[in-house]
């Protein structure tokens, strides 16, 4: 069989696919609970790690498990039904959004998380525009119906209003918010599957099904009102389109907990069914690049200090097309240069394990590749390039300094790797130079992650002092040198580190304006907002 044959077969078994949501929706909760499915561990962990169990497997980090969020996205590959799914869980909180971007430029498909009793929220309807921008079709799960919360058609009324997308429901629930019968599954509206969860959610959920008759005797009006909404519901054709899913005009959607385990199997099953396979990928200038196509991949995060032990650095590639062997050499598009492979893992969380092949839509860890950086491509024999990601606006400034001024060498290591990793943006100014970057961040969580990491990892703790501005502009060297001579406005001009760009800062858009007036021959262009 020809390495293209072998590369377009092994795609059709992937499906690789993030899953999104507001904080607190149950996220980090939901990845687990589909691995638990899958049979890819045998006991979940509540998100704090109760009692004597571990927190959730995707986070790994101290800081995460600590707080019970997620700040970092993490990969787990398992297998489901002969398919081999790579799930990409992401950081939830907005503060995080240009790590949840690059993970969406990664992915085939989307599992958007829903709050059975808090609809839509602010990073859901940010997360799903950037899944539109980009095309990714969205599965959609509405969560924690065990729990009290808004009725079921109200639900998908919000999300075809606010998204403009037909919800088509897969299952359906039996029994209000909070008081939870059990589930339809829409394609066999003629039973009733219910639920026993285990003790604490640790293992799957029995799931026993109840033909119409004994479901209509023992849930009563609860299985009639259920009858009643999907008929409804097929009477409005509200009815799963394949077609329209993949063009992202209809999302089908799926009722559970996932804290208990329920409807989880449903929605793994609706990822092999229904999520696509990995395809021919657009090319920076025009064209495609298709899976049977020689090898090609896209780094989409870099991630340092995952192994305690060895400090190393691993940056996660999508592989997009052909096959990828352990020990090839490869090309680094930006460069030109050559890059050998030898260090490859497939990532299970924090746990990992040397790969020899892989394949579109696996995601294989390069340990200790100091050489590239987040949104480089790599390819063998034809060339290739895939867009680049863009850098957010920036909106919180620190400036960065050692806390023990003995420790400068490891400040400085810390500082880049961070930069290099995307945690934060590291600016410098021609009036405090490198030994105090500024650190630049979409919010200000991101400077927790700095001081916990710089003080865990590095040994380097760190003091920030935060400065006044809150808006970022492009600008050049012209441009940097009228708002250093401007008496009207409040700015300071400074250097990305990263790609050498230069930035104006301002306090505030009025400021910013007033600096225009003042100069209107000066550059200043905006910056990408954080929801991509």
């Amino acid at each position: 069989m020809s390495a293209a044959t072998t590369a377009g077969a092994e795609a059709a078994r992937r499906r690789t696919f993030a899953v999104i949501s507001h904080p607190d929706a149950g996220k980090s909760t939901l990845t687990e609970a589909l691995a638990l499915h899958a049979r890819a561990i045998t006991s979940a962990g509540a998100v704090h790690g109760k009692g004597n169990r571990r927190g959730v497997a995707s986070d790994w980090m101290e800081m995460e498990q600590a707080r019970g969020i997620s700040v970092t996205s993490a990969v787990l590959q398992f297998a489901h039904r002969g398919q081999v799914l790579n799930l990409l869980d992401t950081p939830g909180h907005a503060d995080f959004s240009e790590d949840t971007y690059r993970v969406l430029a990664a992915v085939d498909c989307a599992v958007m998380l829903i709050d059975a009793a808090k609809g839509l929220e602010e990073q859901t309807r940010k997360l799903f525009d950037v899944c539109r921008h980009r095309g990714i079709p969205v599965i959609t799960f509405v969560n924690k119906w065990d729990r009290p919360g808004r009725e079921a058609l109200e639900l998908l009324d919000e999300i075809e209003q606010e998204f403009r997308l037909k919800p088509t429901p897969v299952t359906w629930p039996v029994g209000i918010a909070g008081h939870l019968r059990g589930l339809v599954d829409v394609r066999e509206p003629g039973t009733l599957l219910r639920y026993t969860r285990a003790p604490g959610g640790a293992k799957e959920a029995v799931e026993e099904s109840v033909p119409a008759e004994r479901a209509a005797l023992e849930e009563g009006a609860d299985w009639e009102q259920a009858v009643e909404e999907l008929e409804l519901l097929a009477a409005d054709d509200a009815v799963h389109d394949h077609a329209a899913f993949l063009a992202g005009r209809s999302t089908p959607v799926f009722f559970g907990a996932a804290l208990s385990n329920i409807g989880v199997r449903l929605l793994l099953d609706a990822v092999v069914d229904l999520a696509p396979p990995p395809g021919d990928r657009p090319l920076e200038g025009g064209g495609t690049r298709a899976v049977g196509e020689s090898f090609s991949g896209l780094v989409f995060k870099v991630q340092a200090n995952m192994d305690r032990s060895h400090r190393d650095r691993i940056a996660f590639l999508r592989v997009c097309s052909g096959v990828f062997e352990r020990g090839m050499t490869v090309t680094r598009a930006a460069s030109g240069k050559p890059f050998a492979t030898k260090y490859a893992h497939s990532v299970f969380g924090q746990d990992r394990s040397a790969v020899e092949t892989a394949y579109p839509g696996d995601v294989v860890g390069l340990v200790n590749a100091s050489a590239l950086r987040v949104g480089d491509t790599l390819y063998a024999e034809r060339p290739a390039v895939f867009p680049g990601m863009p850098t957010f606006a920036p909106e919180h400034f620190a400036v960065a300094r050692p806390a023990d001024i003995s420790r400068t060498k490891q400040f400085r290591r810390g500082i880049a790797q961070l930069d290099e990793e995307g945690v934060v943006q590291v600016l410098v100014s021609d009036v405090r130079g490198e030994q105090a970057p500024v650190l630049a961040a979409v919010g200000p969580m991101q400077f927790d992650v700095v001081t916990h990491r710089m003080a865990g990892e590095f040994s380097a703790p760190v003091r920030l002092e935060p400065l006044p501005y809150h808006l970022a502009r492009a600008t050049d060297a012209a441009g940097a040198e009228q708002l250093n001579r401007s008496r009207l406005v409040r700015g300071e001009a400074m250097t990305r580190l990263r790609d050498k760009d230069v930035l104006a800062l301002f306090p505030d858009l009025w400021q910013a304006n007033s600096f225009a007036r003042e100069f209107p021959d000066a550059r200043l262009d905006p910056l990408v907002a954080a929801h991509g």
